[in-house]
């Protein structure tokens, strides 16, 4: 039998960690595993403030307070750097309160279950609370389950809210209602309960059911268009921290590269004029009519980044680049990077594995990774964001 241990890190799934190895789940750093595996709970743990963890798919780390999370955090970037040999400054990260979460996917189901998969299982955990979500969105779990019981589904739902400008955005895959009676549901709905936007998709595209004014969401300071379910930060803390870091990164420079641009997030907030790349066609769209709108000297394109990236020779017009790739990260556009003389750049990424791989390409062929802020979005989960600057 095992002598006594103590829980000394947080493993990449959640578990803790022993100082002679062993995996001890829902612990924290510090807490005594005994040789019968009773767990004599240290400084670090609490409470876990929800009814429905460690079930809920939605958290994994609730039972740590605020300094072990940011521990986590730094640690999961510090492995993945570790793994290429790549030293760097990580600051403390900049953590998300509870209840900021401004965009979500829950399920549904037509017997009136609503909230997040159960951890590693298509079960639903029917929400009647929730410590991540904005209140606006939450507020909305219960009625839902009112509509969705009118709209009768055949199968699962997918249920995408997001808090825009004007209120909540709602977008509901796996079903198109049709009939008078869902009609009258639906608006009516919309109405008792001040929705920016309604729309459902069966696969072929959201079709708009409700949106009395144009949806946007505030960027830099510009309304932009909200296309249905667009991505966006997770939290408006979180956004601004990463805006934050990407600014300092950039300096002032007076030409910016944006790729993978999205929305705008980075773009609307930079110095001088920026060129922004995005290979989603209603992301880019969205942003290209807010610029001109705002009469800001940002130019457009739609671009693959993965297929076409841009080469040494275009990256060498601008005096600063800002890359925020998907989770897959960015490696012919790394390659291309590689090769470039552009002096600064600002790196976005919500993979720390990925982000490690494309920095250690950059790092070979002449790059210096300086700082990276660790960035806490996803509230008492294992996701991890960070930016950082590279110069050259």
């Amino acid at each position: 039998m095992s002598e006594e241990a103590t829980i000394v890190r947080i493993a990449g799934r959640g578990d803790g960690v022993t100082d002679d190895g062993r995996h001890v789940a829902l612990t924290a750093p510090g807490d005594r595993v005994a040789a019968d595996g009773t767990i004599v709970r240290g400084p670090h743990y609490q409470v876990p403030p929800c009814r429905h963890f460690p079930e809920c798919g939605g958290c994994q780390l609730q039972q740590l307070d605020d300094a072990s999370w940011s521990d986590f955090i730094v640690d999961r970037i510090a492995g993945a750097l570790s793994a290429q040999g790549l030293p760097t400054d990580v600051r403390a990260p900049a953590l998300s309160p509870p209840r900021t979460r401004r965009r979500a996917t829950l399920h549904a189901e037509a017997a009136g279950r609503i909230g997040f998969a159960v951890e590693k299982s298509h079960a639903i955990v029917d929400l009647a609370e929730c410590h991540v979500l904005r209140p606006e969105l939450f507020a909305l779990v219960a009625p839902l389950r009112r509509l969705i019981h009118v709209l009768r589904p055949k199968r699962r739902l997918d249920v995408h809210l997001t808090l825009a400008d004007q209120g909540v955005d709602l977008l509901i895959n796996g079903i198109m209602p049709e009939g008078l009676k869902a009609a009258e549901a639906i608006s009516g709905f919309a109405e008792a309960h001040g929705l920016a936007r309604i729309a459902f998709d069966e696969g072929y595209g959201p079709e708009v059911r409700w949106e009395p004014d144009a949806v946007t969401i505030t960027l830099g300071g510009v309304p932009v268009p909200l296309p249905p379910a667009a991505f966006l930060q997770a939290t408006a803390e979180g956004e601004a921290a990463l805006v934050s870091a990407v600014r300092e990164a950039v300096g002032d420079a007076a030409v910016t590269a944006d790729l993978f641009a999205g929305l705008g997030t980075f773009a609307l907030a930079l110095p001088g004029r920026v060129y922004a790349a995005e290979g989603g066609r209603e992301a880019i769209g969205s942003l290209k009519a807010a610029a001109s709108r705002a009469q800001l000297p940002v130019f457009t394109e739609h671009r693959d980044l993965f297929r076409r990236p841009l080469t040494p020779a275009e990256l060498d017009r601008f005096g600063a680049i800002v890359i925020d790739p998907p989770r897959a990260g960015a490696r012919e556009q790394a390659h291309a990077l590689a090769g470039a003389r552009v002096p600064r750049l600002a790196y976005v990424s919500c993979n720390p594995s990925s982000f490690a791989r494309d920095v250690k390409t950059m790092v070979e062929g002449g790059w210096r990774l300086d700082w990276i802020q660790p960035v806490g979005q996803f509230r008492w989960s294992t996701h991890v964001e960070l930016a950082a600057q590279l110069t050259r």
